[in-house]
């Protein structure tokens, strides 16, 4: 009598590889947002920034068990593209060890990074568990922030010396985090995890008041706007509007000391104790060199990472989309926007056939991506990120929500569900 048929071994194997990368994708991913080396003493010398750049290379090596998938997603083409146009850049450059750096040591784990998710994530519970990881850590960081920080003079700063320890960096990575932190708390059950995630949203918001970061403060401005017309009034939640009203009038209070003036130099008007001791000045300055360069050097620019040597300033352009037109010239800048144009594509493809469904989280996830993509876009305009991980990170979940929704419907759709009651009697017709 024949038995039923199941999967063979080698499949299980190739599903726990897959499954264990996942895994691993996920502790790096905290090691990545939350840096414990920071906060609790005597872990620094374990080094985990390394061993999490170690977890990265052995997740992907796992993941790729399952072999190069059939349909890799644009965003990942394009990212690889983008890497392959830095690497063969680099004999260009101004200053070619430095180039390969941050190529090799840096822009390559974008690639890791976005082929290990795309092989390694295939259902809705990992792609939350992504989003929990990343939200949780940049909520605790934030709060531990203020709470180490909040009376040291001048503007706030993160812990140590990672991805959070610039008071920029804090700002612009609280600024994408903002809508997710939104989502878990809509998605929350029970008081306890409302009132954390609530809390959360409210340090993150004084935090970037602290940093006095202009670009945080209007790429989270951009944030809140969006997340109030996508949760609040397209969402019907009359309640979130009313209580972002009390909200915003008590942070009011805790508003920092000379906060407005700060805030007035984005129209250039400087005075005294407004914290920006030339900055203003300095990123025009900043911006035309850019430009300049771009315009000098349009195919390989000077070399990634070089514009601080080749212009002897010693600073970067504090623009996204110039670093990437000066240092590895306007193709990759091309090459970026396209990145970021297919997650707005996928993302809007990905809400669009959310609607009716009955995932209430994902359709929550979809909004808060939206969101963060946008705030990103503004936010880039005013900060160097083209090697960092959490763009790329973000371009990654639009895909990923993207494929798990198109494979959603396909398994909704009336065509599957008679070809799969189909196949069950055959099935079962061989024991």
């Amino acid at each position: 009598m024949a038995t039923l048929s199941g999967p063979k071994l080698p499949a299980v194997a190739v599903r726990e590889r897959s499954n264990f990368g996942y895994r691993l994708m996920l502790v790096f991913s905290f090691l990545y947002y939350f840096r414990p080396e920071d906060i609790i003493p005597g872990l620094a010398s374990l080094h985990l920034a390394k061993v999490a750049a170690g977890l990265a290379v052995l997740a992907l090596l796992l993941g790729t068990k399952k072999g190069w998938p059939r349909k890799a997603p644009l965003e990942l083409k394009l990212t690889l593209a983008i890497f392959a146009w830095a690497a063969l850049s680099i004999p260009f450059a101004y200053w070619r060890g430095g180039s390969f750096d941050v190529v090799i040591w840096g822009l390559s784990k974008a690639v890791i990074l976005s082929l290990t998710l795309i092989l390694t994530v295939s259902y809705p519970f990992q792609l939350r568990r992504l989003l929990f990881v990343q939200t949780f850590g940049v909520t605790l960081m934030t709060i531990a922030s203020i709470l180490v920080n909040h009376k040291l003079q001048g503007r706030l700063a993160g812990m140590g010396e990672g991805l959070l320890s610039n008071p920029n960096d804090l700002a612009m990575n609280i600024a994408l985090n903002w809508p997710l932190c939104l989502a878990f708390l809509l998605a929350a059950r029970g008081p306890g995890k409302k009132i954390f995630w609530g809390a959360g949203l409210l340090a993150m918001v004084y935090a970037v008041m602290a940093t006095y970061s202009r670009a945080g403060f209007m790429a989270l401005s951009l944030a809140i706007v969006l997340c109030l017309w996508e949760f609040g009034v397209r969402g019907k939640r009359f309640l979130l509007l009313a209580g972002a009203v009390l909200c915003g009038l008590a942070l009011l209070v805790a508003v920092p000391q000379n906060y407005s003036k700060r805030l007035a130099t984005l129209a250039g008007k400087f005075q005294e104790g407004d914290l920006d001791n030339g900055s203003s000045e300095a990123r025009r300055e900043l911006l035309v060199k850019s430009l300049k360069i771009t315009v000098t050097h349009p195919i390989f620019g000077v070399g990634p990472g070089n514009f601080q040597a080749y212009t002897g300033l010693w600073r970067v352009t504090h623009n996204t989309y110039t670093e990437l037109s000066s240092e590895c010239g306007i193709p990759a800048l091309i090459l970026f926007l396209l990145l970021m144009g297919r997650a707005f594509r996928s993302i809007a493809q990905a809400r669009k056939k959310l609607r009716g469904s009955p995932d209430r989280e994902l359709q929550l996830y979809g909004g808060a991506l939206w969101v963060a993509l946008a705030a990103y876009v503004l936010g880039a305009f005013f900060a160097s990120t083209a090697y960092e991980l959490f763009p790329y990170y973000l371009f990654s979940y639009t895909a990923l929500l993207y494929r798990i929704v198109d494979q959603q419907t396909v398994e909704r759709s009336p065509d599957t569900r008679k070809k799969a009651a189909a196949i069950r009697p055959r099935a079962y017709a061989q024991v």
